[in-house]
């Protein structure tokens, strides 16, 4: 049993409890949906990018060697999060909880926390948001650039509609922050890294000057309900 029965006000150690804890996360998280669809892609001989996984699932990543799960979601009042926390804590996963979001210009303390974070965990390693497209494909990026040495323009393969990650929607803020250091800070010498250190940097000034396409956000926000 977990160490802490009642996580996030589900009691998990009571039938009672478990049922409203998977009723919850059944319907107000849609997790019937990725009951056979786990948007699962091993980007690296050490990282897995997937969607939310359910219990049983994190079960069988343990049994093919992750010992890390990365959190993106937050949703630390959720039923999601604290069946994932049980599941982690009864099958020895490390789990860590990295918030980070899919409609903002991430904070400089985050990309620098991003970079910390693969420097950090220990490897194979599991990360996830809710879909596995958009704050998994970030993320992604960060990883690609800081832990494998690729170039942004090489990273940025892990924001395609490949992992569902649709850029015309609200969510395609992410690819802009990485477009505008190609069109500023690499013609000017910098590392992504200088350049996000740098007054070039705004996240709220970027954030006002993406545009989404109408399209995209119906089908991001409507039919897909993307978090």
């Amino acid at each position: 049993m977990s160490a802490e029965p009642v996580i996030n006000g589900y009691d998990l150690s009571t039938p009672g409890g478990k049922l409203k804890a998977y009723g919850d996360y059944l319907w107000k998280d849609h997790a019937y949906l990725r009951l056979g669809f786990q948007n699962a892609h091993w980007i690296s001989d050490e990282l897995v990018r997937t969607n939310q996984p359910w219990p049983h699932q994190l079960a069988a990543w343990k049994q093919r060697g992750v010992r890390t799960v990365i959190n993106l979601r937050g949703g630390f009042d959720a039923a999601f999060h604290a069946l994932e926390k049980d599941a982690c804590e009864r099958h020895g996963l490390e789990m860590v909880d990295f918030t980070i979001t899919s409609r903002e210009v991430p904070s400089r303390e985050r990309v620098l926390g991003a970079q910390r974070l693969f420097e950090s965990i220990a490897y194979p390693a599991l990360m996830h948001c809710k879909s596995g497209a958009d704050r998994a494909g970030i993320m992604s990026v960060f990883y690609m650039h800081f832990r494998k040495g690729k170039t942004i323009r090489e990273a940025l393969e892990q924001l395609h509609l490949r992992y569902l990650h649709v850029k015309q929607g609200k969510c395609g803020v992410l690819d802009y922050t990485f477009e505008r250091y190609l069109a500023e800070g690499e013609p000017a010498g910098m590392s992504f890294l200088e350049w996000v250190q740098s007054p070039m940097y705004d996240p709220a000034g970027m954030k006002a000057q993406f545009r989404s396409q109408m399209w995209g956000r119906v089908l991001t926000e409507g039919l897909l309900k993307r978090e």
